[in-house]
């Protein structure tokens, strides 16, 4: 149901895989013999790379479903999800697939994601590429106990939102984000959930749950400082506000070794923009290899 205004739309272009033994799932389009690992921003989904990857040949690109994003399998009850526990994924994925060494595609929640690997494991991070990811959200430490007291507020089950089919669910999801039609039209090919009651998205409602604690800035600048591997940011042009200016420059000056690009398309603009973006990021992660 993908519109045809998405370049590279349909899952045609990866192939589909499921680890049971993991609980995780995702799609891989190998053109070549790069490892690459995917990671997609919060509540979207594998899916997301979809319009990217046909402008990425040479690698062999594996796009993760987070645990309860797509069709990766939800964390058990009574668990909440920290987003740094995402890293044990991803390394164990890693592992899974025999990569010793690789590079690491994020966006957003997967830059933030990526951020954190690069950082605690320089011995296996060839380099890493991030779109709208460059660390994650941080808040003053004089925020902790405020930021608790909503986590706790927030936290609770909740009915989920039914659509009546599955054009007014995508409707909803383009109208509360910065993605267009087709490109929610893509997320929803992976995410939406028929029921006779009608149709969802299949996150895991915890996903939207206040965290209960973030890194502050300072915390933030340090694992950038630490990250070994090149780094390739590229940013929302102008800036979408996940990260304002002033901070995403200085996280940038505290990387090592940093190359930026800014492009208009959004905080999405891997799915909108992937004809201008993906070049850039080919060529990234070949001469990186190559080095």
């Amino acid at each position: 149901m993908a519109g045809a205004g998405i370049r590279g739309a349909g899952a045609g272009h990866l192939t589909p895989f499921i680890w049971p033994e993991l609980g995780l799932a995702g799609l891989r389009r190998s053109s070549g013999t790069i490892p690459v690992l995917a990671l997609h921003g919060w509540l979207d989904n594998a899916q997301s790379f979809v319009p990217l990857a046909p402008e990425l040949d040479g690698l062999d690109l594996v796009a993760l479903d987070f645990p309860g994003h797509g069709l990766s399998r939800h964390r058990p009850p009574g668990v909440r999800y920290h987003f740094d526990d995402y890293v044990f994924d991803v390394l164990a994925a890693a592992d899974h697939l025999g990569w010793q060494r690789f590079h690491l595609l994020g966006h957003s929640l997967g830059g933030a994601v990526s951020t954190l690997i690069a950082a605690a494991c320089p011995d296996r991070i060839v380099s890493v590429a991030l779109i709208e990811g460059l660390g994650p959200i941080s808040a003053p430490a004089d925020r902790t106990a405020t930021g608790w007291r909503q986590a706790i507020r927030l936290s609770h089950d909740r009915p989920r939102r039914l659509h009546p089919d599955i054009q007014s669910a995508t409707d909803a999801r383009a109208r509360h984000s910065d993605l267009g039609l087709d490109a929610a039209a893509l997320l929803a090919e992976r995410g939406l959930i028929n029921t006779p009651e009608g149709v969802h998205w299949g996150h895991d409602l915890r996903l939207t749950w206040p965290s209960t604690q973030r890194y502050t800035e300072a915390q933030v600048i340090d694992m950038l400082a630490a990250i070994e591997a090149p780094v390739l940011s590229i940013y929302s042009d102008p800036p979408s506000g996940i990260v304002p200016l002033r901070i995403l420059e200085r996280r940038l000056s505290a990387l090592c070794q940093a190359i930026s690009f800014g492009d208009r398309g959004g905080h999405h603009l891997h799915m909108h923009r992937p004809d201008t973006i993906g070049p850039v990021i080919k060529e990234f992660f070949h001469e990186q290899h190559a080095g």
